[in-house]
């Protein structure tokens, strides 16, 4: 819920202070009088830019300078609010909420405050979001009040100054997860020296604070046991080495920010970096030019997860790239142009399960064995054809080989696929096709074969529904494989559901082979 506040008088230190103008806020930047117009106004920058009208000018003086052109405005001090202090917001807050309080005509005994104190006293989190704190109040104050709070959550408040961050959170002694989203605060001097105030934090929240990559280094040393640091829609751009600092992080978040991507790899300095967010960032390429394809990189020694959704990737020699971090095991990669010829999204993610040997989650779907097997099977036939024409067996093609670091070991894995079992490139008129195609049933000598015409873009999952029609046996339970007039003793699998007849490069004139369980 909100705090209701009292209309205030203008600080004496009203200029950089923060202030609500509505549901919005702003910066205030300036405090005087605005002729022609008699009376006291405030100069505010507004985080929003979109709200404002000029620059900081009026009637062609320029009162304070604004980032935006139009991103300022002039408010009379009666339409803003600078908030309160933390105490007075969490009575407000917590109070407010307790269940039959007493009512405005009835006194409040001394027991029912200290009972309330007391409430207070044993929270663990304290959730201010957008309830207007400006400072920590009184000193000493805070720690008496709220002592055992392990998560602070201080986003979109009136708080300007680090100084005002660390005048609260040093009289919470327990306190493991801040969030400060949405603000707008400015340095401390030798944040060295404020480690105190932050000794056991561990999870930091910085969404959309308009910092730079910079300015987190420079904040850092406060933070000396952080292992989770999420600072998504910032102002970063070009990313440097962190040292000294961040030396525990194991998560970070940088996702939506305008990256410069080839400071990425400063980020494999963190020792200690599990997960890594570079969701929305620009990203097109990555490189670790310290290992040959097909070999280990030195860099992210330690990093497991990777999200690097809605991005522009569109090079599948990224994904080999990928495929040299050592721990690699879960990745994300939406929205991106990753694409195979026949476009098909399943297909796609086929060949990022086929090259990344060591993944066991992608798009946080975990990735059965049954899965793998198939993906990489259908790995060997599809780039089959490609391999033969580089060499084929006991051949060594470097441009094959940089292309498809994997394929070897996929050999040695599951052996040479035959050439009937690849899948040759076929014109694309061909997919709307329609085959001639026998279907035949050789655990069932009764049964005599069907001759029907079918797309050849179906999927292989209608052809079962339509064999499930035609038999009444359950679509789980049927087992395809098919045949061509060229080689009829030698059968292809069709083991997967989601695939085309395009796709296995069924013929006119091919046999389907139809068993059941």
């Amino acid at each position: 819920m909100g705090v209701d506040f009292t209309e205030p008088d203008v600080p004496a230190d009203a200029v950089g202070r923060r202030v609500f103008c509505g549901v919005d806020r702003a910066t205030v930047r300036y405090v005087g009088p605005v002729p022609p117009t008699p009376g006291l106004w405030l100069g505010v920058e507004w985080d929003d830019p979109s709200r404002g009208k000029h620059d900081g000018s009026h009637g062609g003086v320029h009162y304070f300078t604004c980032r935006h052109s139009t991103g300022a405005s002039f408010v009379r001090p009666a339409k803003v609010n600078f908030g309160v202090d933390y105490l007075t917001a969490v009575r407000q807050v917590y109070h407010d909420n307790t269940e039959n309080e007493p009512s405005e005509d009835t006194p409040i005994p001394v027991m029912w405050t200290h009972v309330k104190e007391q409430s207070l006293q044993n929270r663990t989190s304290v959730l201010l979001h957008k309830t207007g704190v400006n400072g920590a109040g009184a000193e000493g104050e805070i720690r008496k009040v709220t002592p055992n709070v392990k998560w602070l959550d201080l986003s979109r408040s009136l708080i300007s100054r680090w100084s005002d961050v660390i005048d609260i959170c040093e009289q919470l002694d327990r306190l493991e997860k801040l969030v400060l989203s949405f603000n707008r605060l400015r340095l401390t001097s030798d944040p060295s020296l404020h480690c105190r105030a932050f000794c056991r934090l561990t999870v930091l929240t910085l969404h959309d604070c308009d910092l730079t990559w910079p300015q987190i280094l420079e904040c850092a040393p406060m933070w000396p046991q952080l292992e989770e640091l999420s600072v998504p829609e910032n102002n970063i751009t070009e990313l440097q080495r962190p040292v000294d600092v961040l030396q525990n992080i194991r998560s970070l978040n940088i996702s939506s920010n305008p990256l410069q991507q080839e400071t990425v790899l400063c980020l494999s300095a963190l020792p200690r970096l599990e997960l890594l967010n570079l969701s929305n960032t620009g990203l097109s390429i990555i490189r670790f030019e310290d290992a040959a394809p097909g070999c280990q990189t030195a860099m992210f020694p330690t990093l497991k997860e990777l999200y690097i959704n809605d991005n522009n990737i569109s090079e599948w020699c990224v994904v080999d790239e990928l495929a040299k971090l050592r721990g690699l095991v879960k990745l994300s990669c939406r929205h991106n142009r990753l694409t195979t010829s026949d476009r098909n999204r399943k297909t796609a993610d086929q060949i990022l399960i086929a090259k990344l040997g060591r993944l066991s989650v992608l798009n946080n779907c975990q990735i059965h064995a049954e899965e793998r097997r198939g993906a990489e099977l259908d790995y060997l036939k599809m780039f089959g054809e490609e391999w033969l024409k580089a060499g084929g067996p006991g051949q060594s093609n470097a441009e094959f080989a940089c292309q498809h670091p994997r394929y070897q070991s996929l050999i040695d894995k599951y052996g040479a696929p035959e050439e009937g079992e690849l899948k040759k490139p076929q014109p694309l008129t061909l997919k709307n096709q329609l085959l001639k195609i026998t279907f035949v049933f050789p655990d069932d000598a009764e049964r005599s074969q069907i001759e029907k015409k079918l797309p050849a873009s179906m999927m292989v999952q209608k052809m079962k529904g339509f064999l499930h029609r035609l038999l009444k046996i359950p679509a789980t339970d049927l087992r395809l494989s098919y045949s061509s007039p060229m080689k009829a003793e030698t059968e292809f699998e069709i083991d997967n559901d989601l695939k085309t007849l395009f796709f296995y490069s069924i013929e006119d004139g091919d046999q389907v082979l139809v068993r059941w369980s």
